[in-house]
């Protein structure tokens, strides 16, 4: 048995081994604007429901173990006192990983992710269109854990009105759990699907992903790639050259015969097929082949 003190551990070391022993975790899919309008959505898994009367939730935003600064969410709730709580299931998981790329301030996370805005009845901050449940929250509380990367702020929220995409009901009007195909996250890069199991989405990079907003329109309107896929593809820090691009096209008969064929829907089939095996360069390259 491996007995630990947590005073005598590096801070990330300790946060490894919380977020490894402690899960699966619910995600709040956060959507929070500051005093200027300036929108955010970022995920968190520090998070759970609390209350049903009030109807309370709480997540936590972390202070970044790297250099002890804060989140764009905790400064907008901060001078806002709102936030929308989106809730995330395996249909959104890639886009939501990749809203996690620490953007710079103002940038429009909706937009990198391919997301739509939705905008909320009785908040400002937009609700996340994708998602299955959607909660306005006014947030009644922030309580600061401590002043040192990794310390907690603690966001609790009452939810003032909340919406549900019936597609995800049963007949009898509850939520089929089954239908919302919930995720949850574990440690390292390990998610958990509510009714399938394990299965693990990379980190986004520490460089800058593309975003979904700079996929060319051909292939973000496919009607093959999912919002998955497109999540990947916009997680890459830049896309192939035309000489890296030709080189693929030349090494591969199979390749040339699809793209001479000139069948969309064969081609996207084919680089979703490459994305489900890790392959995203090539999908990239067959994809913006001509």
């Amino acid at each position: 048995m491996l007995s630990i003190d947590p005073k005598e551990i590096s801070t990330g070391k300790l946060h490894g081994y919380l977020l490894g022993a402690v899960g699966p975790r619910p995600i709040a899919f956060a959507s929070t604007i500051d005093a200027n309008g300036a929108v955010n959505l970022s995920p968190f898994s520090f998070f759970n429901v609390y209350s049903s009367n009030p109807p309370i939730m709480i997540f936590s935003a972390n202070r970044r173990v790297r250099d002890n600064t804060t989140k764009h969410t905790l400064e907008n709730i901060l001078e806002t006192k709102e936030v929308v709580v989106n809730i995330v299931n395996y249909n959104i998981v890639q886009q939501v990983s990749l809203s996690s790329t620490e953007y710079p301030k103002g940038v429009n996370e909706f937009e990198k992710a391919g997301l739509t805005m939705l905008k909320s009845e009785l908040i400002k901050p937009f609700r996340v269109g994708e998602s299955p449940v959607q909660f306005e929250c006014k947030v009644n509380e922030v309580i600061a854990l401590g002043e040192e990367g990794g310390a907690g702020n603690l966001i609790v929220c009452e939810v003032v009105k909340f919406h549900i995409n019936e597609a995800v009901l049963d007949e009898n009007g509850q939520i089929d759990q089954h239908k919302i195909d919930l995720v949850s996250r574990m440690g390292g890069n390990w998610y958990s699907r509510a009714n399938l199991g394990m299965f693990e989405v990379p980190k986004p990079l520490a460089s800058i992903g593309i975003g979904i907003d700079n996929i060319p329109f051909d292939i973000r309107n496919s009607k093959v790639l999912t919002g998955n896929d497109l999540g990947v593809l916009g997680n890459v820090e830049r896309v192939p050259s035309k000489e890296e691009i030709e080189e693929f096209v030349e090494s591969s008969i199979k390749i040339r015969e699809l793209i001479s064929a000139d069948d969309i829907a064969q081609i996207h089939a084919k680089a979703q097929e490459m994305i489900a095996n890790n392959d995203v360069v090539s999908a990239w390259k067959l994809l913006l082949a001509k």
